[in-house]
């Protein structure tokens, strides 16, 4: 993330509704670890799917996105992935904490907009829009989740409070 607002550039990586947890991270393989669940991630879409994100690369999805079970394991694969920041019409709620909590960038976009897979465009998660051949504004998170997110999720948000508190 940069926090000076610049403009980074990534692949779109487009999904439809109701992509589930079980599709992002599939359960026959959690007990296997992250890396070999991030070759079976989206599998049961595209077999190939993890083999083309790169680091950077944004999810662009519809309605309902994260649905399912609450394993936190479908944001972290995301990550894990090198996706930079999901998009989504609507996310499901236990995915979208799950998303923050882990420092996995997320954002609503409101308008009908069209993206092209494999696009590349230039976004920015400070002015929380994306640029190809339009700008498309989305919505991010603010206040508190904001700054969990910035921390690069809960558990580093906690350790640098209880630094602060320390120095106190």
């Amino acid at each position: 993330m940069r926090p000076d607002g610049s403009f980074v550039t990534g692949t779109v990586h487009l999904l439809g509704d109701n992509i589930d947890t079980d599709m992002l991270a599939p359960g026959g393989y959690l007990h296997l670890g992250i890396e070999t669940l991030k070759n079976h991630c989206l599998e049961a879409i595209d077999p190939d799917w993890s083999s083309r994100v790169s680091p950077g690369d944004i999810v662009v999805a519809g309605r309902n996105f994260g649905c399912g079970s609450s394993r936190e394991q479908a944001a972290i694969v995301l990550k894990e992935l090198g996706i930079a920041l999901v998009l989504a019409r609507s996310f499901a709620r236990i995915f979208y904490r799950n998303a923050i909590n882990v420092g996995l960038p997320i954002g609503i976009i409101k308008d009908d907009v069209r993206f092209a897979e494999g696009e590349r465009v230039n976004y920015s998660l400070e002015r929380k829009e994306v640029r190809a051949g339009q700008i498309v504004a989305f919505t991010g998170v603010t206040g508190p989740l904001k700054e969990i997110l910035d921390s690069g999720g809960l558990v580093q948000y906690v350790a640098k409070e209880l630094k602060n508190a320390e120095k106190s």
